[in-house]
């Protein structure tokens, strides 16, 4: 509770909340660009290429300006599995995940306001949906592995012993992260439009469709990343960093010492 009085908890929840704001506006207006029936000009269109780099290309540069006040999370995926990790309390964390909405949210309703066609203000190719060639069971796996890739790269980027030998270069810790989003993209655009992001799925889908459908599969945009994350977080923390080893030999000397720590 000692963070609600602190004036960074404030500053880095505000940063999460406008971050989020500024990564849904300018994705959300590449994707309703390229849906513009108006351009004849093939470069005009961005195509699928265009949708990830551009998405990769927004988060790399507001990770990299937020990474030092709230951490660049802009993902409520990221967010938990921090928390998963011990490295936020439970209470940012959950500050950081209403920002994140309430920033998608915003960010969406401005793109909606701002565009007038009805093509552009159409739900398709905005809102997260299995395509009809995929089931729902292969979109939850594409969202699953999506999330994993980028939080699993998250956590290596964040990594204590990686940051001081790329400490000469920082601009290389949000570069990957960046890149893995528009990887992902590109492999995960054919089956779900790409979510990976809850707070993304959440926004598009109350702006961009109707209340009755709001709700339609939006389960998969947030089961699937957030067990992702889970898995990223235990892959990381218990396996990799060998937590588990270290968790089993600190219970087995407290066993020994007959239930004392050993000295």
């Amino acid at each position: 509770m000692a963070e609600l009085k602190r004036w960074s908890f404030y500053r880095a929840t505000i940063a999460e909340f406008i971050a989020t704001l500024l990564f849904l506006f300018l994705a959300v207006s590449t994707v309703v660009n390229y849906k513009e029936p108006n351009y004849t000009d093939k470069c005009s269109r961005v195509g699928y290429l265009g949708i990830a780099l551009a998405h990769g290309g927004v988060i790399f540069v507001l990770v990299y300006c937020t990474s030092g006040i709230s951490g660049g999370h802009l993902n409520p995926a990221v967010t938990f599995g921090m928390l998963l990790t011990r490295r936020m309390s439970l209470i940012r964390a959950a500050a950081y995940t209403v920002a994140q909405c309430l920033g998608a949210l915003l960010g969406v309703l401005f793109v909606f306001c701002f565009t007038n066609s009805d093509e552009q203000q159409s739900s398709e190719g905005v809102v997260n949906v299995v395509t009809r060639n995929y089931t729902k069971g292969a979109g939850l796996v594409a969202e699953f592995i999506g999330t994993f890739v980028l939080v699993y790269t998250v956590f290596s980027s964040a990594d204590p012993k990686r940051n001081a030998r790329d400490s000469l270069v920082p601009v290389l810790s949000p570069l990957p992260i960046g890149f893995a989003v528009f990887v992902v993209h590109l492999a995960t655009i054919p089956i779900t439009g790409t979510g990976i992001n809850p707070a993304r799925s959440l926004g598009t889908n109350l702006i961009y469709r109707s209340p009755t459908e709001a709700m339609d599969d939006l389960w998969i945009f947030w089961v699937g990343p957030f067990l992702g994350a889970l898995a990223a977080a235990v892959y990381h923390k218990y396996i990799l960093r060998a937590g588990a080893v270290k968790t089993l030999k600190s219970f087995r000397a407290s066993g020994s010492s007959g239930g004392q720590p050993p000295v």
